[in-house]
């Protein structure tokens, strides 16, 4: 059995662009590292938006366009799509906040034919939103599992929220790595 690494929307718009906060791209160094030396498959999402994300659901909810496909704001930050690249990690797009039970469904049959894994580590952005979606989800497809965030490479605008999520993470049986109350 090995570990999967997940990297959680790492992107340009979370980063520095139209969702950005200060902090976030001191992550990049960490993820590229734990990419780079991680033992086993490692995969990445990608928050992915239509031209109208304005019109939809989230787009209402959330009204800042980002990670419109194609556009400088979609790609993967940094050294961290270095080093992705360099590993040869397969890119998942997703429409929202987690993978739907069919992107899934298809990660586990096309690219790992239903291996089962010892160990699933996520780490990118943001806390509150997508890394605990993905979690759950992950969480929910894999049972026999251990689901690992590790808290010191994911961040939100928000620490407080940050925080509050890392506990209802482990409140979850997600086991939390080297949490920090300190803001990045």
């Amino acid at each position: 059995m090995s570990k999967l690494l997940v990297v959680v929307d790492y992107q340009k718009d979370f980063v520095d662009g139209s969702l950005g906060f200060p902090g976030a791209e001191k992550l990049d160094e960490g993820i590229a590292a734990k990419v780079i030396n991680h033992d086993g498959p490692v995969i990445y999402t990608m928050d992915t938006h239509p031209e109208n994300y304005l019109e939809m659901r989230e787009g209402r909810a959330l009204p800042v366009d980002h990670c419109i496909k194609g556009t400088q704001g979609w790609e993967v930050f940094g050294e961290t799509k270095k080093a992705l690249a360099q590993v040869g990690a397969k890119g998942l797009e997703k429409r929202s906040f987690g993978l739907s039970p069919q992107e899934l469904t298809a990660m586990k049959e096309e690219l790992f034919q239903n291996e089962c894994f010892e160990e699933i580590e996520l780490v990118g952005l943001v806390t509150n939103i997508c890394i605990i979606s993905n979690a759950v989800i992950f969480q929910a497809a894999y049972p026999e599992t251990q689901i690992i965030v590790d808290g010191s490479l994911c961040a939100s605008f928000d620490h407080e929220l940050h925080e509050k999520t890392l506990d209802v993470l482990t409140g979850l049986q997600v086991r939390v790595l080297n949490r920090t109350n300190d803001p990045i």
